[in-house]
């Protein structure tokens, strides 16, 4: 049984493929941005999200949210930055609620959104990580296709 959030919480979503994040703004509600193919258990169609860029800010209660999916409370940047004041976070979130914002899935998704709110400071570790994991996988694929020339090139020479 996960524990009961937090105010100004943040809560991580483990989507197939991706995670959404939201804010816990009390009573069971958080709030979060929801691109328009963003809902529980979207799974590979919230690759749409790719293709928008727009997203509504929604209060909605947690367990709608979340769906059949795992989630969890997830501060990670505690650390790092000083989150404001739960009361600050829930204000904050409060205020984007209805409104249509600007929405691009590498600079301004989802996580984005939560991290300005809480510490003030957009920003998505799940972007970084998938950009670092796309530039290892491309190095290894040019050393792969470097090697395979030099090896092809040995041969013809003998």
């Amino acid at each position: 049984m996960q524990p009961e959030p937090k105010p100004g919480d943040l809560i991580e979503i483990f989507r197939w493929g991706y995670r959404h994040w939201a804010v816990y703004v009390g009573d069971g509600f958080v709030v979060h941005l929801a691109p328009p193919s963003e809902y529980a258990g979207a799974g590979a169609s919230s690759v749409m999200s790719a293709l928008t860029d727009k997203a509504t800010v929604k209060k909605e209660l947690l367990r709608v949210v979340v769906g059949r999916d795992r989630y969890q409370v997830n501060n990670k940047h505690d650390d790092k930055y000083p989150p404001l004041p739960p009361s600050k976070i829930v204000q904050r979130a409060l205020q984007e609620v209805g409104k249509d914002v600007l929405y691009k899935l590498t600079s301004e998704n989802c996580e984005h959104f939560v991290n300005e709110l809480r510490y003030g400071i957009p920003r998505s570790d799940q972007v970084r990580d998938f950009f670092t994991a796309t530039g290892i996988v491309t190095s290894l694929a040019v050393a792969g296709l470097i090697g395979y020339a030099v090896s092809k090139n040995r041969q013809q020479k003998q």
